[in-house]
């Protein structure tokens, strides 16, 4: 999922760097959204590590 974010982040750059402003700024948001949600599942990942860990002492 982080790749996506990449991948959505280097479009936006080249797209900015020429001048396409509405695709760079939907890339951006893309990015920004698949970003979080990558971090969300992160966390909740985390989460559900540690429980499992102190279930198993």
């Amino acid at each position: 999922m982080l790749g996506w974010v990449v991948t959505f982040l280097i479009i936006a750059l080249i797209a900015g760097i020429l001048g396409f402003g509405g695709i760079a700024g939907a890339s951006v948001e893309i990015a920004k959204v698949i970003f979080f949600i990558a971090v969300i599942l992160f966390l909740v990942s985390a989460v559900f590590g540690v429980a499992r860990r102190r279930t198993r002492i």
